[in-house]
């Protein structure tokens, strides 16, 4: 990687921290309550490393290319890695292994899997319910017909740890139509967070094209790829 390309992602850091600044104050919330999440799908163990300066998380969706990357990770950098992506039954251990968060909890199957290896390797795994507000099928996430039987039997496994939930707003420019499913997901998460008592302090929505509207929506975590690295080759 050129010092330029360092220079790049640097400066698109700042652009996107003081744009986060700016949204959050338009509504009346803190930037510092908003985490960043660098997507680093396709990109470089040196671009992700330059990222983490500054990134509050890492964000991996896939487990076979976590696997590759993790075995060039120093071992000094001790970046939070999360699992954004859809995730296979056969694949958890491995996950596990790889990841602190497992954010595309989105099944009750998972969930059972999930909660018996983390239970088999001595651990409480931090989850968040990946949910559908779109209604695309294209997207991943539970239905929002079966939101609330994932919910109560998340609660039930001890070995997972619910921090909250996680969405991916319609590919539209429509703002109407995408705030409305961010609306959605927050609706759920306080209907969620009083069923379960729980503080489920993390609703993380927006990506490069939407963070905006997520935040004003109550966001508390965007993930961004594409507007800090560019286009993925």
């Amino acid at each position: 990687m050129v010092n330029n390309d360092i220079n790049n992602i640097k400066n698109n850091i700042e652009n996107i921290r003081r744009a986060i600044e700016e949204s959050a104050t338009a509504c009346g919330r803190k930037a510092s309550d908003i985490k960043l999440v660098a997507v680093t799908k396709t990109h470089s163990v040196e671009e992700m490393l330059i990222a983490s300066e500054s990134a509050d998380a890492l964000g991996e969706n896939r487990v076979q290319e976590a696997m590759a990357k993790k075995r060039l990770w120093p071992s000094t950098n001790r970046s939070q890695w999360r699992l954004l992506g859809h995730l296979q039954n056969n694949k958890v251990r491995k996950a596990l292994q790889l990841f602190d968060t497992v954010d595309s909890l989105d099944s009750v199957d998972l969930a059972m899997t999930l909660n018996r290896v983390s239970q088999e390797m001595t651990r409480v795994t931090s989850v968040l319910i990946e949910v559908n507000t779109s209604g695309e099928s294209s997207k991943s996430g539970v239905a929002l017909g079966k939101f609330y039987e994932l919910l109560d039997r998340v609660l039930t496994c001890r070995n997972l740890s619910l921090e909250g939930l996680m969405t991916i707003g319609p590919l539209s420019e429509n703002e109407s139509d995408v705030r409305r499913a961010f609306a959605q997901a927050r609706a759920l998460s306080e209907k969620a967070r009083a069923l379960s008592a729980l503080p489920l302090s993390i609703l993380s929505m927006g990506m490069s094209y939407d963070f905006r509207w997520a935040i004003t929506e109550g966001s508390t975590m965007v993930r961004i790829g594409t507007a800090l690295f560019g286009s993925r080759e």
